[in-house]
């Protein structure tokens, strides 16, 4: 694709970023095939290809509308097209350029501005986030049956974190909204990892990986999220303590596995960030795929697979071989390369386009009549959960069985 930016983007490193990024599409339209929000609407526009276009003519001069930022708003940044393009066009980070220009330049009406502030200033927070769901919990009863469905069920406690005893010690992100949400997800890692001969650990202070502002186009605030989370994190890899970063929630995985892109531009973290990158593993990648010898059959599951995990990571498979490694037997899941909706802030800021993806997947991990649906992130498993009577469960929490 030919290209002439314009000269307020040209000679910038965002610039130079995109025009690379441009000239590698071909225009084949492979990636409306594989794009959620394309099979929904069937609007070019609301396709990769057409997204494409829509940040092309932005960043050659054309001034963006609220047209253009609706367009964009849409995309679920599931990065489906990105597994599907034979070109190999990075197509997140284009789009992640091409919103915060149109962020700059188009005004939101009051309501969607303050519920994107409210969004950013609250889920990062973990405090905040976890006071608000203990009102939530003892207010439920008392709330009409519309917002009692909104409020998630009470988590099951996390149980015993194995104190460190290995010589072999890797890192948690604790996260911010996962904590409150399903405490069990890191202590079931604790616990399955420490068998395995490593001490699973926590750093004070580390919170959000940065995801939930960059992603609401605050890019600046996320990034100052991201480095606060380094600053937490950098005394133990300074100090040579850990092997490793490990992600129990995809999202936050794909995220910080680009810190060094992200951050690259910035001389004081730079060469942090990129280390932080280095260091960063999926839970599935810590595990051999001999995970569990013994093959005892242990039920039928359905495997959600995120698309953080299978898009933003390119990990697919490990997962899956780990629990039929452990005596799963997994049910077939029809079309699960599409994005379940949840997307982070998605669901809440495009309730209609995530419900009807949200019964798609559930209806496609139905079919197979798994006892249980196992994932690797928990904002599918709290968007997913509500609308299903299948319990939807991390799957380490499956390993540890």
């Amino acid at each position: 694709m030919q290209t002439e930016l314009a000269d307020f983007i040209r000679d910038t490193p965002e610039g130079k970023e995109a025009d690379a990024i441009l000239r590698k599409c071909v225009h084949c339209g492979f990636c409306n095939a594989t794009c959620p929000t394309y099979q929904l609407l069937g609007d070019e526009l609301d396709g990769p290809r057409g997204r494409i276009y829509l940040v092309k003519q932005v960043l050659e001069g054309v001034a963006p509308t609220s047209k253009t930022r609706l367009h964009l708003d849409r995309c679920l940044s599931c990065r489906s097209c990105e597994s599907t393009c034979p070109s190999g066009v990075e197509y997140g980070r284009l789009a992640d350029i091409g919103r915060g220009i149109v962020e700059a330049k188009v005004g939101r009406g009051l309501w969607d501005g303050v519920k994107r502030k409210a969004l950013g200033a609250f889920l990062p927070r973990t405090g905040f986030f976890s006071f608000a769901l203990l009102l939530g919990w003892l207010a439920k009863s008392f709330l009409p049956a519309s917002l009692q469905k909104a409020i998630p069920e009470k988590p099951k406690a996390a149980g015993t974190w194995p104190a460190p005893r290995h010589r072999r010690r890797m890192l948690a992100l604790a996260g911010c909204v996962q904590p409150a949400l399903a405490p069990a997800i890191n202590a079931a890692a604790a616990r399955v990892l420490d068998r395995h001969g490593i001490s699973l650990i926590e750093a004070p202070g580390a919170a959000c990986c940065g995801a939930v502002r960059f992603h609401l186009n605050e890019q600046d605030a996320g990034r100052d999220d991201m480095r606060a989370l380094i600053d937490a994190w950098w005394p133990s890899i300074e100090r040579g303590e850990i092997e490793a970063i490990v992600m129990t929630a995809s999202g936050c995985g794909s995220t910080v596995k680009e810190y060094g892109h992200l951050l690259q531009h910035d001389p004081a973290y730079c060469e942090k960030a990129a280390k932080i990158s280095a260091l960063t593993r999926d839970l599935s990648e810590v595990f051999e795929e001999n995970f569990n010898s013994e093959k005892k059959f242990k039920g039928r599951i359905a495997f959600q697979s995120p698309c953080s995990l299978q898009h933003g990571q390119q990990l697919r498979g490990k997962v899956e071989a780990l629990l039929q490694s452990a005596g799963y037997e997994l049910a077939p899941v029809a079309d699960g390369h599409l994005c379940c909706g949840s997307a982070g802030t998605y669901s809440i800021l495009q309730p209609e386009l995530s419900g009807q993806l949200r019964e798609r997947k559930l209806s496609a991990l139905a079919a197979g009549g798994p006892g249980v649906i196992a994932t690797a992130n928990i904002g599918c498993l709290a968007h997913l959960q509500p609308c299903t009577s299948t319990p939807v469960r991390h799957w380490i929490e499956l390993l540890d069985e």
